[in-house]
């Protein structure tokens, strides 16, 4: 039976799959971590007070690199460089979600829009993290390999989707829901389309390495383009809809 649980075994189990999600994986947090890094060091005056938040989102996405990192050395295996059809994080950074590469390695300081725009691109990627790591934690979270790095992350993705909601409430508050919305609704538009073609290039990668059949591929496909549909009808309401979380202050103090 094909399940999601049966899926990710088989890239699991397989050295060669195995090295491929941790290498994509590793990647996009890294490119995460460094431009979290770079907002940080960029945020205008009047916005002092989030730098140490979003210093402490940057360590994390580096601390989850590294994790991926030591998962491949403990079986031996080098990361690999990424192909561009398969790095969800410079797609997104192609397609105008986030801020530009090129703005982010000058020195000069960012706009209080900026970080708004930040934030809200930053709510739609991390609910998209935070489920699929959910989604890991259902099925591996126990595994004796890579169960607990998971759990980590997962807790991690957590708190960063609970830090986005809060502050973006608190910036709607002070007179910027209206850039909010527009900024939300526009980046899931972009993201569930990047997402999908993504997710259908590593599934054909995947499916190279293991010798999948052709009818599993195919059916495989017809998943991703169906929750495709889905989100572009119903599901892109839950990736911007803002409410506050039960965790307050989840990036507040030095993270672990």
């Amino acid at each position: 039976m094909l399940s999601a649980r049966s899926l990710f075994q088989e890239i699991i189990d397989n050295d060669d799959t195995f090295q491929l999600f941790c290498s994509v994986a590793a990647s996009g947090e890294s490119q995460g971590g460094w431009e979290n890094g770079r907002i940080a060091a960029l945020v205008p005056d009047t916005m002092r007070d989030l730098a140490p938040k979003i210093t402490r989102h940057g360590a994390d996405e580096d601390k989850h690199g590294r994790l991926f990192r030591a998962l491949l050395s403990k079986r031996n295996l080098e990361e690999i460089d990424v192909p561009l059809a398969l790095d969800y994080t410079l797609l997104l950074e192609h397609a105008g979600i986030g801020l530009a590469h090129s703005r982010l390695r000058a020195d000069t300081t960012l706009t209080e829009e900026d970080i708004v725009v930040y934030l809200s691109h930053s709510r739609v990627t991390e609910q998209r993290a935070a489920d699929q790591m959910d989604m890991l934690v259902t099925y591996f979270g126990d595994h004796p390999e890579a169960g607990k790095p998971i759990r980590m992350i997962c807790h991690d993705e957590e708190n960063h989707l609970a830090y986005c909601h809060e502050e973006l409430l608190r910036l709607a508050a002070l007179g910027h829901g209206r850039t909010i919305q527009r900024v939300l609704r526009a980046c899931v538009r972009v993201e569930i389309g990047v997402y999908r073609d993504v997710s259908l290039a590593v599934m054909g990668r995947m499916g190279a390495l293991l010798g999948w059949p052709r009818p599993k591929s195919l059916l495989l496909a017809a998943g991703i383009h169906a929750l495709y549909l889905y989100e572009r009808l119903v599901g892109w309401r839950k990736m911007v809809t803002l409410t506050m979380p039960e965790r307050r202050g989840a990036m507040d103090g030095p993270g672990v």
